[in-house]
């Protein structure tokens, strides 16, 4: 989600998913809540925005029930000429279609809807220079009960609901995504996805308006609990582990180590996280 847009960026997928609607980091137990909504950087990156509800004017399919016509699958598009998939549209089944994990091909870019991933999935973090990515299932279930197969994957629902995808989960305090790709904080848990801060832009204090144009180890927060943000939306924060007795000692000038979620609300494995915020009245 680079709203400056660089061709360098390893998330230049060609789309941009923008962030929650409704304000929270992706955990309606964390106080700070995330910054940012919109459904577009205008840039060559990806942004998020959280919002399961769709439904939008411009759908032509529901994405959940694909429900096209025989040799054909929904698909997340954008609509507007821009750069975010902002609708779902029908589009036509490659003769040979690849399964999630393998290597595929987008046409015309990474927006278009139509690619050559099997129905349900879409070529993902496509190679804007080589229109390659890699096949990504769909999430199953509804939006009110999203499910992925695999047991290491969380379904990822973005940009009002046309991205349903389920993508690695990962711990923000160790950072094990793909090279590439940083820990984010979303609805279903902390997952993996594209890093498009860029060379420039994506370091702690740094404004931010979308989830993912923050470097690997910050997290785009409420520009209310970061000391001098510039930025109108949010500006990017550190995260820290609570467990360390001097994890305030951690966090940059003027903030303190605050737990994610609320005492005893953590999910298993989650107990640790905290995150340097203004200190909390």
């Amino acid at each position: 989600m680079n709203e400056e847009g660089n061709d360098d960026s390893p998330a230049d997928s060609g789309g941009t998913m923008s962030m929650n609607d409704t304000g929270d980091s992706g955990n309606d137990s964390n106080p700070m809540g995330t910054s940012g909504d919109g459904d577009s950087s205008g840039g060559d990156d990806m942004s998020f925005i959280q919002d399961p509800d769709g439904g939008g004017p411009n759908n032509q399919c529901d994405i959940w029930a694909q429900d096209c016509p025989e040799g054909e699958k929904c698909m997340p598009w954008d609509a507007s000429g821009g750069n975010s998939w902002n609708a779902t549209r029908c589009s036509p089944i490659d003769a040979n279609p690849g399964q999630p994990g393998d290597t595929c091909t987008v046409e015309g870019s990474g927006v278009s809807g139509i690619d050559s991933c099997d129905i349900a999935s879409m070529c993902w973090d496509v190679d804007p220079k080589t229109n390659e990515g890699t096949c990504v299932a769909f999430c199953e279930g509804s939006a009110d009960a999203p499910l992925c197969s695999d047991p290491d994957e969380a379904c990822s629902i973005t940009n009002d609901g046309v991205l349903i995808l389920c993508l690695p989960t990962c711990d923000p305090l160790l950072q094990d995504c793909p090279e590439g790709q940083a820990c984010y904080p979303e609805t279903n848990g902390f997952i993996c996805s594209p890093d498009a801060s860029g060379p420039d832009m994506g370091a702690i204090g740094d404004p931010c308006e979308y989830l993912n144009v923050c470097d690997p180890g910050g997290w785009c927060a409420s520009a209310d609990v970061v000391p001098d943000c510039a930025g109108s939306i949010g500006c990017c924060a550190a995260y820290c582990d609570v467990s360390d007795p001097n994890a305030s000692d951690t966090c940059p000038a003027g903030t303190e180590c605050v737990m994610w979620h609320e005492e005893g609300m953590a999910p298993p494995g989650e107990e640790d996280i905290g995150v340097c915020i203004l200190p909390q009245t």
